[in-house]
C-alpha cells in the first residue's frame, strides 16, 4: 500500500503569478477549475493591472460563449486600445473545439494575436477540454498560459483562513483551520462566507471550536462523517439524529449512502494502514485528503474495530446500494436499517 504522490502547484498558476509580479502579462490565458474565488481574484487583478479606472467601456470586452461568433471575437481582439496600452477580452464558456471551421478560424486568430491584447477564455459552467492533438489544441498548449484553479493545499488554506480572520481582529490556530476546512469544504468561495459568519459571532479574540460549531453550515461530507463518527463511538441515537436532520433537509438517501460508503472504505483503509504499520500521513496521501483533521479522526475510529468489521461495513454499504437501485424498497428504510446493522457491529 504505497502512498500516492502529492500533486504539486499548478504550473499555469505559477506562470500567471510570475507574469503579474514581473509586469509582463501575456496575451492568451485559459482559466478553468472549481476554485471560483481564486479565479475571480486573478481576473480582478488582471483587469486592474491592464485597464485604468474609467477606461473599461473602451478597452474591456466581455462575451458569453454560447452564441458567440468567431468573427465577433476577432473584431474585439483586433480593436486598438484607447488611452492605455492594452485591451482585455474575456470569453466565458466558449466551446473552442466545436467544429472544424471554428477550430480553423481560431487557429488563424490565436496564432497572430496583437501584442496589445490579453485574451482570456474562462470556463465556469462549461468543462474545459484541451483539444488533444488537434492543431488548435497544440497551439494553445504552446502559446496560452493554461491555469487550473483547483482546491489549494491545506497549508495554503490555513494561511489564507488566518489572514481572513485577522481582518476582523481574530486569531485561529492551524488545527481549527483544518477543522473548518473539513466541516465547510476546502473551496475558498464557500469558506469566505463561513469565516465572515464565525468572525461576527465570536465574542473573543481567539476563535474556538464552539464558535465554529455554533454558526458554520457543514457540507454533506461533514454531516455524514458526524453520523459515522457517532456509529463508531457506539452512539446510535446521535447517528440517528444526524440522519433525521439530513432527511429534513431533503437530502436524497442515495447521496447520503454514496458518502457513507466512501467513508466506510476510508475507515477500512485506515485499518489497513495500521495493520501495515503506516501512519496518518499515509492515509491522507492514499485518499488525497486535504484535511489532516479528517485523517486523524479516521485513524482514531479505526483503532476501535478489527479488519473484519471494516470489510463487513463496506460490504453492507454495497449491498444497500444495490437494494436501493434494484429492489423497489423504501430508500430511507434501507438506509436506516444499514445504520442499525453498523451500530450493532
Amino acid at each position: 500500500m504505497a502512498p500516492k504522490k502529492k500533486n504539486g502547484p499548478d504550473p499555469g498558476l505559477e506562470q500567471l503569478k510570475k507574469n503579474l509580479a514581473g509586469g509582463a502579462v501575456g496575451n492568451c490565458y485559459i482559466f478553468y477549475g472549481n476554485e471560483d474565488y481564486l479565479r475571480d481574484y486573478y481576473l480582478k487583478t488582471l483587469r486592474k493591472k491592464l485597464i485604468p479606472a474609467g477606461m473599461e467601456d473602451f478597452n474591456l470586452h466581455v462575451f458569453q460563449g454560447k452564441d458567440l461568433e468567431v468573427q465577433t471575437l476577432s473584431d474585439a481582439v483586433d480593436a486598438f486600445p484607447m488611452m492605455c496600452e492594452r485591451t482585455l477580452v474575456l470569453v466565458y464558456d466558449f466551446d473552442l473545439f466545436k467544429n472544424e471551421s471554428r477550430r480553423e478560424a481560431l487557429l488563424n486568430m490565436i496564432s497572430d494575436l496583437p501584442d496589445y491584447v490579453c485574451l482570456i477564455f474562462v470556463y465556469d459552467q462549461m468543462e474545459y477540454k484541451s483539444g488533444g492533438n488537434t492543431k488548435l489544441g497544440k497551439l494553445l498548449k504552446k502559446q496560452a498560459v493554461i491555469v487550473n484553479f483547483q482546491q489549494q493545499s491545506q497549508s495554503d488554506l490555513n494561511a489564507w483562513i488566518r489572514r481572513r480572520f485577522k481582518r476582523y481582529g481574530k486569531d485561529i490556530g492551524n488545527n481549527l483551520a483544518e477543522y473548518l476546512t473539513f466541516l465547510c469544504g476546502g473551496l475558498m468561495t464557500g469558506l469566505s462566507g463561513e469565516i465572515d459568519k464565525i468572525a461576527n459571532y465570536a465574542s473573543g479574540t481567539n476563535i474556538t471550536r464552539q464558535d465554529i460549531d455554533a454558526v458554520a453550515d457543514p457540507v454533506l461530507d461533514a454531516r455524514v462523517f458526524q453520523m459515522t463518527d457517532a456509529i463508531t463511538a457506539g452512539n446510535f441515537p446521535q447517528a440517528a439524529a444526524v440522519l433525521s436532520d439530513l432527511y429534513l433537509m431533503n437530502t436524497e438517501p442515495i447521496m447520503i449512502l454514496a458518502v457513507l460508503g466512501r467513508q466506510m472504505r476510508q475507515l477500512w483503509s485506515a485499518r489497513l494502514v495500521m495493520e501495515n504499520r503506516l501512519g496518518q500521513g499515509d492515509l491522507a496521501n492514499i485518499w488525497e485528503m486535504k484535511s489532516g483533521w479528517q485523517a486523524g479522526k479516521l485513524m482514531d475510529a479505526a483503532r476501535r474495530f478489527d479488519l473484519r468489521w471494516c470489510r463487513r461495513a463496506v460490504a453492507l454499504c454495497a449491498e444497500t446500494d444495490l437494494a436501493m437501485k434494484s429492489s423497489g424498497l423504501d430508500s430511507e428504510e434501507l438506509l436506516t436499517d444499514l445504520l442499525l446493522k453498523l451500530a450493532n457491529g
